[in-house]
């Protein structure tokens, strides 16, 4: 479990770099906002799917269901748990970013 954590780090670090790395785009391009709009959306939509996965898992396993294990319902579980721990450190995050801009004298 943790050279898993230690891995998602790593990748999370690792696009961290790349965004770094990348140009600025310019402040007059409405693509970059409908892109950041549409990726924010497409992680939003994963967490709902991890936790709705991980929610039918646990009533199939609730219902006796054979083909579901308990280490299959906890794994999923887990997943939910940390996409929406992650979700959660990036939306206060982008409302400290927020509050911040708009605390800017001008």
């Amino acid at each position: 479990m943790s050279s898993s954590i230690d891995q998602m780090v790593h990748q999370l670090r690792a696009v961290a770099a790349q965004a770094a790395a990348a140009p600025a785009p310019s402040a007059s391009s409405p693509a970059t906002t409908q892109d950041f709009a549409a990726m924010l959306k497409s992680a939003v939509d994963e967490v709902n799917t991890a936790q709705m996965d991980a929610r039918m898992l646990t009533r199939q396993f609730e219902a006796g269901d054979p083909d579901v294990n308990l280490q299959d319902v906890v794994l999923s579980l887990q997943k939910a748990s940390l996409s929406f721990q992650t979700m959660v450190q990036v939306r206060n995050k982008l409302v400290s970013a927020y509050q911040e801009i708009m605390n800017m004298q001008v």
